[in-house]
């Protein structure tokens, strides 16, 4: 989530003004909506691109998540409804501060400052102890026309397949820029096929700086944004980044992997 300015004309603001929140203010944009505060410790979240009648797989994986003890907070839906067709959820509000906002457009340094490394693989280490679940198997891909694992077994297959879809969508874009596109695409899903099998655990897919708030003396203290690009996988492949359509695949692995 990016800090957004809570100032100006917000129809948002006036709708749960009338539903019993005079003081509503918007928090933060971001990939999955937008995020109003309502009165201390709740909040409301408008979202972006997200079906009413999916948000129950987006419930159950927040509740999947929940189940297993994590040294920071993940959302906590705590009532939903459709107005005017968006959906709305009204959630726990997390704490701390985003380790980085996105919000001045700047290309972030590929080196990152030590105290946000620790904090990121503080983060990856404790996410690689929730299991996979059926639910998080289910999630379709932001940008895909389909659940990642549909017809596949083995994630490395479903991240293969993904590769190979997401390169068809976007293959003009792609060949601009790529020299000799089908190879790179070909031994690219051959390469992701031949990976070994490792337990399945949550893979949160957007886990950018934004997403990740720490408290002053730089420990995570929330994760947000699951959903959009969540599956359950390897985490020692790298959280997925979006392509030009939107779709989320990175199939790069990192060079420390969690443990």
């Amino acid at each position: 989530m990016t800090e957004t300015d809570a100032h100006g004309p917000d129809r948002w603001v006036q709708y749960f003004a009338q539903r019993g929140y005079p003081h509503a203010r918007r928090l933060a944009s971001g990939m999955e909506g937008t995020v109003y505060r309502l009165r201390d410790g709740t909040v409301a979240k408008v979202w972006a691109g997200r079906a009413p009648e999916d948000f129950d797989l987006t419930r159950r994986l927040y509740a999947d998540i929940a189940r297993h003890p994590l040294p920071f907070g993940t959302p906590r839906i705590l009532d939903a409804e459709e107005y005017d067709g968006v959906l709305v959820s009204y959630e726990r509000e997390l704490g701390g501060r985003p380790l980085r906002s996105d919000g001045d457009g700047r290309r972030p340094d590929r080196d990152l400052p030590r105290r946000e490394t620790d904090a990121l693989l503080t983060v990856l280490r404790a996410l690689a102890s929730v299991p996979g679940s059926e639910v998080m198997r289910r999630l379709v891909i932001q940008g895909d026309d389909r659940p990642l694992w549909q017809g596949h077994s083995r994630f490395s297959d479903a991240l293969a397949a993904l590769v190979e879809r997401a390169a068809a969508r976007n293959r003009d874009a792609l060949a601009a820029q790529v020299p000799e596109l089908a190879d790179v695409v070909s031994r690219t899903a051959a390469s992701l096929r031949a990976l070994p099998d490792r337990p399945e655990s949550v893979v949160h897919g957007d886990l950018v700086p934004p997403n990740v708030h720490l408290d002053e003396a730089g420990h995570p203290v929330a994760v947000l944004d699951f959903g959009f690009c969540t599956t359950a996988g390897d985490p020692a492949l790298r959280p997925p980044s979006r392509l030009p359509s939107g779709t989320c695949t990175d199939p790069t692995p990192p060079t420390t992997r969690p443990s």
